[in-house]
């Protein structure tokens, strides 16, 4: 009896020991770029994951054991990025985590898929917050990769239409983008709306990127136009020195923008912000949630939520609230094809309002707020006297475009 007594308790403890040592961390691989003239974007998404992360982790983490986070620096391109997604996966990581670039986006997104193909059973997710290109979710789509961030047509779509509510988009706009896929998204996109908000495109331009030090020429073109509206995906000097050549050639045009909230842009702008439009996903002036969602975010992080840090946040908030009803395998490990389908089924309140993921192309479904720079403007942005006040809210389902044609997502059986 004592014997039998003796083996039952060894069998019992070496069952706990093996319940213990099968159970594994989840990794989550931020692969950004951290180092570099580029830095600034990638920092900030770090900082968001790096927030929402932690408060997960505060509450337990995922399968009993703290989330494990590790970053890698992509150095700001596809190649780089390429190989610090591989290397990642060898060191165990179970999702990917990326913002920074479209073209680094593309990259991600073709390594994952082709790695899932030949890993069964093994999968990583990918979780695309900043990659706008089109694509993405058009010919690119698949089942493991998830987009938390808006589109060229969601912006345009946003954009035209509260500047025409507001009366001041006028009847003759200029589409002027950067010569790259998303230049050509925010470029078609721009066509595409013109029918529904009684405009017409009356010339468009696509420049090189981040090359072009006087825009004269460019500034000419439009008031040779006869454009009341520029419509534009710029960003950092591209944007800015844009917007200064204009202003030098006298004219008095309206800008539509998506990334005038860069940090730094309105500081680098100064009055000449004043009066032109932007549609992003987040303002904290919008109403009492913002508020309280940006004070929280401050007092952990030094400062409000801006550019790409809010959508960011709300991304890994659903990740979150999918890990809950995702069990381990028998291994312990994160079953991800799990995970996937139950992030396409988690609706999100976010301050802005309902948030969810669309299953056919794993688009999100974001609230878009469209904002006008201004001096009135309670919350004030760079050291300025400015800010950005709200035009207009639309709901997620408003926002979005349909799905695009080219997706054909393959679906785990």
């Amino acid at each position: 009896m004592k014997l039998k007594h003796l083996t039952l308790t060894l069998a019992v403890t070496g069952l706990s020991s093996l319940t213990t040592a099968q159970a594994a961390p989840l990794k989550i691989a931020l692969v950004e770029t951290l180092s570099g003239p580029q830095a600034s974007t990638g920092l900030l998404y770090r900082t968001a994951v790096k927030f929402e992360l932690d408060k997960i982790n505060q509450a337990g983490g995922w399968n009993g054991e703290a989330i494990e986070i590790m970053e890698y620096d992509n150095q700001g391109g596809p190649a780089g990025a390429s190989d610090k997604v591989k290397a990642a996966i060898a060191d165990g990581a179970d999702i990917i985590i990326q913002g920074s670039s479209s073209a680094v986006s593309g990259q991600i997104t073709e390594d994952i898929r082709k790695h899932n193909i030949r890993n069964r059973g093994k999968e990583v997710l990918y979780l695309n917050m900043g990659g706008e290109a089109l694509e993405l979710t058009a010919d690119k789509c698949h089942f493991y990769h998830f987009r938390f961030t808006t589109n060229a047509p969601i912006r345009v779509k946003t954009l035209v239409n509260a500047m025409q509510e507001d009366g001041v988009l006028g009847s003759n706009v200029y589409a002027m983008n950067q010569n790259y896929s998303w230049g050509s998204d925010m470029e078609y996109a721009t066509e595409q709306q013109a029918a529904a908000n009684n405009y017409t495109v009356v010339e468009k331009t696509l420049h090189d990127v981040n090359r072009i030090q006087d825009f004269a020429p460019y500034a000419n073109r439009i008031k040779n136009s006869g454009a009341e509206t520029v419509i534009t995906g710029n960003w950092s000097n591209d944007l800015l020195l844009l917007m200064k050549a204009t202003r030098d050639a006298g004219l008095k045009i309206r800008f539509g923008t998506v990334f005038l909230d860069q940090p730094g842009n309105i500081a680098n702008a100064g009055d000449l912000a004043l009066g032109h439009y932007i549609s992003h996903a987040f303002n904290v002036e919008a109403n009492d949630a913002t508020k309280a969602f940006a004070e929280d975010y401050k007092a952990v992080t030094g400062h409000y939520p801006t550019y790409v840090e809010p959508q960011t946040v709300f991304g890994i908030q659903m990740l979150g609230e999918a890990l809950r009803n995702t069990e381990a395998n028998a291994d312990g490990k994160l079953n991800t094809t799990q995970l996937a389908l139950n992030l396409e089924n988690v609706t999100l309140q976010g301050p802005l309002g309902e948030i969810a993921i669309r299953a056919d192309d794993h688009q999100v479904m974001l609230p878009i707020v469209v904002s006008q720079v201004s001096r009135d403007a309670e919350y004030k942005v760079d050291g300025t006297d400015m800010g950005f006040s709200v035009v207009k809210l639309f709901t997620g389902a408003e926002a979005v475009n349909p799905v695009e044609q080219t997706c054909s997502m393959k679906r785990p059986s």
